[in-house]
This record gives structure tokens, sequence and C-alpha cells, in this order.
């Protein structure tokens, strides 16, 4: 008698820990059940995946969807629609909505709202200030939280911690990685008077590179004398990247597809402000290192960033206008052209959005194709080339900097938990969204 299965995706080039493989995955009750040649058994759904490469389910580790309080902006529903839609199966949703995310309270109420409202799963970090400390440590073990944020600059509200007492303090109270957003705000205040009416190439002069180092520097000098983990977020430096290879101990690297695919100056004079985020996008001496950094696997993870903010928001002259983009739509086709352009392999972008967010964040059960894991994959045609559309973008902002860019390689499906979410560009079922779960905190309610 043969085995049967929920569901058996069949035929494809599964790419995952142990290398590239023509064979089939068996699914149970939302988890891997078998992998190899499944010929024999049957299953309620057969997805035919011939011609198709079937990765792990890409997990994008920095998004704001910006709800509560911005909701004109994203909301969790619109932006976890992107990230299906784009071949994400879990997000890790930033804390700098109104109200912040930086209380027990008010983290439990942003799991309340993304449970089976988001297409996703996900998980949200908590908002470091220098007056909720205390509050830390109860809120890295709650349920759903993949850990704290910490804003050194280019922070919103109260959600800025730029001295190094206040990030001490931080480290001090937290056993869990936390994440960092590393530019020097006192020389960021010092060089505000740089900005440019109406230019965004000034953007690169006033956060400039010495900013990010500085910033950095000092981190990685706090976290060794607090002795804990930290992850970099969205590194924009070539230096950034030569320092950080000698601290791979304690920090853990993020990197953005805007950062690796745009370049200063040619990206703020084709875009003006639809180019312009924190940290920025840099010349092309950067972008090198930055890939330099993938290269030779200082770079642990990709994260979009996704920070959307409305068309009319963006149409204000430089500096008023707000600095972020859209991306985590868009991630994966940017990252597959790239490895259709040999600029990386498909085995190391694997590595990068699914096995890396699994070992620098603890994830349970996510991010790899094996038995007794979640069942999510993301299922992507290597030789589709396709022009990004408006009309595909679901992020409420209706844009994207790469509109009109023609890629090769396209997610064809999106699979949570083994449940079929995207499918050849439609959502197909219903949202299913669930907070991820960590090693660190199993026994979290």
């Amino acid at each position: 008698m043969s085995t049967r299965y929920d569901t058996i995706v069949r035929g494809g080039t599964v790419v995952s820990h142990a290398g590239r493989a023509q064979t089939d995955i068996a699914i149970h009750e939302g988890r891997f059940a078998a992998i190899g040649d499944l010929s024999t058994a049957s299953a309620g759904e057969v997805i035919d995946a011939t011609g198709l490469h079937v990765l792990p389910g890409v997990i994008d580790t920095q998004v704001h969807f910006r709800e509560p309080g911005l909701e004109w902006k994203e909301d969790l529903e619109t932006g976890s629609r992107a990230a299906a839609l784009g071949g994400v199966v879990c997000v890790f949703e930033m804390p700098n909505t109104n109200p912040a995310t930086t209380t027990p309270d008010l983290f439990a109420d942003k799991v309340k709202r993304g449970h089976h409202r988001m297409h996703t799963d996900f998980a949200f970090y908590a908002g470091a200030t220098k007056e909720n400390i205390h509050l830390l440590r109860e809120m890295e073990l709650m349920a759903g939280c993949c850990g704290v944020k910490v804003f050194m600059g280019a922070s919103t509200g109260d959600l800025l911690v730029d001295t190094d007492e206040g990030v001490a303090a931080v480290l001090s109270v937290i056993e869990r990685r936390a994440a960092f957003h590393s530019e020097d705000e006192f020389r960021l205040a010092d060089r505000r008077i740089l900005a440019r009416h109406g230019d965004w190439t000034s953007h690169i002069e006033v956060r400039d590179a010495i900013a990010a180092m500085q910033s950095t520097e000092r981190l990685i000098r706090l976290a060794k004398a607090a002795g804990k983990r930290i992850h970099v977020l969205h590194i924009s430096t070539a230096e950034e990247i030569g320092f950080l290879k000698n601290h791979k101990d304690i920090a853990s690297v993020e990197v953005t597809p805007q950062h690796l695919t745009l370049e200063a100056p040619d990206c703020y004079e084709r875009l003006g402000a639809y180019a312009q985020m924190n940290p920025p996008v840099r010349t092309a001496e950067h972008r090198a290192g930055l890939w330099h950094g993938v290269d030779q696997g200082i770079v642990d993870i990709l994260g979009s960033d996704h920070a959307p903010h409305t068309r009319e928001e963006k149409s204000k002259p430089y500096p008023a206008s707000p600095s972020g983009m859209p991306g985590v739509q868009t991630l994966v086709p940017l990252m597959l052209d790239h490895v259709n352009k040999g600029r990386l392999t498909l085995e190391r972008f694997v590595d990068l959005t699914s096995h890396g967010p699994q070992r620098v964040f603890g994830l349970a059960n996510k991010g790899r194709i094996a038995a007794g894991y979640d069942a999510d994959l993301t299922l992507v045609d290597m030789n589709a080339t396709r022009v990004i559309d408006e009309s595909w973008l679901a992020s409420r902002c209706g844009w994207s900097p790469f509109t009109g860019e023609t890629v090769t390689g396209w997610p064809m499906a999106t699979i949570v938990r083994g449940k079929v979410v995207m499918r050849e560009d439609e959502l197909v079922t219903p949202s299913v969204g669930e907070p991820a779960r960590f090693v660190e905190t199993l026994g979290a309610v």
C-alpha cells in the first residue's frame, strides 16, 4: 500500500542544505514529512514543480508594515499580501509604529492584529527606548518576539538610544540577539546643514559613510564589553564590511537588495525621493564592498527594509521627503536576477534568506527543507523574464524604485506551513499567518 500525504511537491529541483536534487517533497499536517522519490506515494494535492526550483521559504527579517497608526502607508494585511506575492513566507516587523511597540501590552496587541489576518507567518521586534529598559527582558520572552530593535540614529518618536550609556543599558538587560540601526546620531545632527533643498544627491553627504562606521565601531565595543550578541541591520559601507569580518563572534550582518542593486549618484538623479532611505544608497565603491561581503560569507542575511511612504509624502523636496522604500515584494525577483547574472549562487541566496535567518535568530522549525520542519516553500522559475509592473505591486503605497525593471527569475508559488498561499501571482488561500516560534522562547504563550 502506498503512503498517503496531504501534499506532494513533485519533480522540482530542490535547493537545500543538502545541495541540489530533482526530487519530491511530501507534506503532512503542515510539516515536511519525506524528501526523495515519492513516485509510489499519493496525496490529497499534488503540485507539479517540473521546471521550477524549490527553495526553503524565503524569510524577510526586516519590514515596516506601519500598523498601528500609520495605515495610510501600509498595514499588516497589505504588507503581508505583498510579501506572499513576492515569495516570502515569514516576516519580522519593526516597532516604529504609532504608538511604537515599546510595552508588553502594545506588543501583544500587534500579535493579535496579525494572527490569521496576515498572509505570511510573522514575528515582531520590541522597540527599545531610554525609558523602557525595565520592560525589554519581559518583551523579548513573549511569543512572537524576534528580539529587541535599537535605533542608534534615524529614529521616530522616542525610539532613539543614541548614547553609549543607553546602548549599554539595553545590552545589560537582554539575553537574545538585538538588532541595531547603526548610524551615529550626533554626527548626523551636525551634518544636517549640508542638506541641499531639492537635491537628493546631498543625502549621502548628510548621512555619510563615517556616520555609519563610527556608530558600528561604538556598537561592537559596547557589545563586546557586555558579552552580548548583536545583529547590524542594512550595512551600507565597504568599511563596515571590512571591520565586521573581524567581529563575527558576536555580530551578524544584514544587507538589502536596494544597497546591492542601486548606485549613487545615478539613483538620486533618476528617482529623487524614491531612492531615499536610511542609511543611504551609496556609490559604486560601497556597493562593491557589500558584494564582497556577500562573496566572502561576511553577510548573514538579506532583509528588504520594506518601509513604504505615499507618493504625496515622497513628493516633498529634500530634505522634507521621508526616507524609506517598499521592498518585500521585490526582494526575490531582484536577487534571482542577480543569481542569473552570476553575482551569487542560488545556494547562497537560500543561505541568506532561509538558513541565515534560522541560524541568526534561532527560529524553531523554520528555514530548512528537512523532515519535521514547517512546510514553508518558495517555488521559483529561474527562466521567467518579467517586468516589475505597478499592477503587480500589492503594497498600499503603490510604487517601487524598481518599477519598469526587467528581471529574470520569478516567484511562482508561496507555501506557508503546507498551505499554498500564492500561485502564479495570485493569492489563493485566506490569510493563515501565525507567530513564528524561536528556540529561546519555546515556552512563551
